[in-house]
């Protein structure tokens, strides 16, 4: 009987031998996965940073180019009408300013300021 006892023992010796080295093993093998996980996670969002900051960069210099050729270039209808009748001539990038002064001549000093004003804002006055 105590044979078959100490042959027990050794039997349940050996298995658990047998399983401490299945969980250290495992343990080894979660350890391996949760680096594979982090270097994928980690390659993911470097390329997704990597692809933002190139769309972001495209997007400011579409900004960029939309704001440097957006300056308003439309006037009054009434203003335009009013220097169109006095020969001034509201299609060109900019006005002479001797045209300018000439047309707006008959004009008080309150109206000339606020014509120069608007034709300012619309780009055509620098």
């Amino acid at each position: 009987m105590v044979e078959e006892l100490n042959a027990t023992v050794g039997r349940l010796t050996a298995a658990a031998e047998a399983l401490e080295r299945a969980v250290a093993r495992q343990n080894e093998v979660a350890v391996e996965a949760q680096a594979s996980v982090a270097r994928i996670v980690a390659e993911s969002e470097s390329a997704q940073v990597m692809e933002l900051t190139r769309r972001l960069g495209e997007a400011e210099a579409k900004i960029a180019s939309l704001t440097a050729s957006a300056g308003r270039k439309t006037l009054n209808p009434g203003t335009a009408t009013m220097l169109a009748k006095q020969g001034v001539d509201v299609a060109t990038p900019t006005l002479e300013a001797g045209a300018l002064d000439g047309a707006l001549a008959h004009l008080s000093v309150e109206q000339r300021i606020a014509v120069k004003a608007e034709l300012m804002r619309a780009g055509l006055l620098g």
